[in-house]
């Protein structure tokens, strides 16, 4: 027999999920998100008080558009300039055609090498740089990069279209080959980036943009010390060979941070610098800012002290190569690690689409 307090309690229990039944559906969860870290709802104009997290100025020549600068901002977290932003919620895509290709462009963003098989010739996918779908503030997130285009880029000497930025993501990061303008694959990445953006000021110093810049290390970024910090910190979800981890129908869950499965030396991951930044406020997984930057100066060299992919840009032989394009500290290319000078594996290999299994 049910007592009073029994009954008590269960009729607090279901008033409870009555009131939680209710809540969601009207929304009222919205702010916890769909995905992880996925931003609150937010009404138009997507913008926090004034008082909110806001991000430094930026040196001039952040603005050239070009590794090793152009991907790094002020922490966000540092009071000065415009207040933060949040993309829309995914419940809020549109509908009709125009929802379909931003769905579409989604899709490809987080399933690139299915979505976009004919130019993908790695198993990596834009999240894996861009967390969260490309909504995360300091993880290069696609709604502060679409304000920020076109652009001047030392990178290509000329002023660059977002869609031509995007070619480069597709030919350098994935290790691919860069679909043609106006591409339907590059339509619905654009269209993505563009509706995350809504609300957005047209400022390419927007806050969140890029990964928050490192202080130069107290100490020289270190290859023990960083082999040290991968193997703590990093191992367990990219592999000690650093080849990530895919699941047994080759879906990358972690990305390979080297070899022939990684990006290739002309992409912006390729310098310690972005290597670092990103480390610092996105690793790891779970666990960002966890990392002293002095760690995270040390795990990026680590990183990129491997083999990976030829630059595309490939001159004939590594030094040439290097003076034209690596002529920096902060690229490892044509630099002798364990007797062995990165870069030395000749021209780059034909392109082939990555294979899967996937059904």
């Amino acid at each position: 027999m049910i007592t009073a307090r029994q009954a008590l309690y269960v009729g607090g229990a279901l008033a409870v999920l009555a009131i939680g039944v209710g809540l969601y559906a009207g929304g009222g969860f919205d702010d916890f998100g769909r995905q992880v870290d996925s931003e609150p709802k937010m009404a138009a104009p997507k913008l926090a008080p004034p008082d909110a997290a806001a991000s430094t100025p930026r040196a001039p020549n952040d603005l050239a558009g070009d590794p090793p600068r152009a991907e790094l901002t002020a922490p966000a977290g540092k009071a000065g300039a415009s207040a933060a932003f949040w993309p829309p919620p995914e419940t809020e895509m549109p509908a009709g055609e125009f929802g379909d290709v931003i769905r579409r462009g989604r899709e490809i963003f987080i399933d690139t090498p299915r979505a976009a098989s004919a130019y993908v010739g790695n198993s990596l996918r834009c999240v894996s740089c861009h967390l969260d779908a490309g909504r995360l503030a300091d993880s290069s997130p696609m709604w502060a990069a679409f304000v920020s285009y076109p652009a001047y880029r030392s990178k290509t000497k000329s002023v660059t279209t977002f869609q031509q930025r995007l070619q480069g993501c597709f030919e350098y990061s994935m290790n691919g080959r860069a679909p043609p303008p106006g591409a339907p694959e590059l339509v619905a990445l654009e269209s993505y980036a563009y509706w995350l953006a809504s609300g957005a000021p047209l400022d390419p110093k927007i806050a969140g943009r890029g990964y928050p810049a490192l202080t130069p290390p107290a100490q020289t970024a270190d290859f023990a010390r960083g082999e040290k910090v991968y193997a703590r910190n990093c191992a367990l979800c990219h592999g000690p060979d650093g080849a990530g981890q895919r699941t047994p129908s080759g879906y990358a869950v972690f990305p390979a941070l080297w070899g022939s499965d990684s990006f290739n030396w002309g992409a912006g991951m390729g310098r310690i610098s972005n290597a670092a930044a990103f480390v610092k406020a996105n690793m790891p997984l779970g666990l960002p800012g966890t990392l002293t930057e002095q760690q995270a100066w040390d795990v990026a060299l680590y990183m990129n002290s491997h083999e990976r992919p030829q630059d595309p840009r490939y001159t004939g032989n590594v030094q040439g190569t290097r003076n034209d394009f690596h002529a920096t500290e902060d690229s490892m290319y044509g630099r002798e690690v364990a007797g062995k000078v990165l870069g030395a594996s000749g021209a780059p290999k034909p392109f082939k689409p990555w294979k899967q299994s996937r059904p």
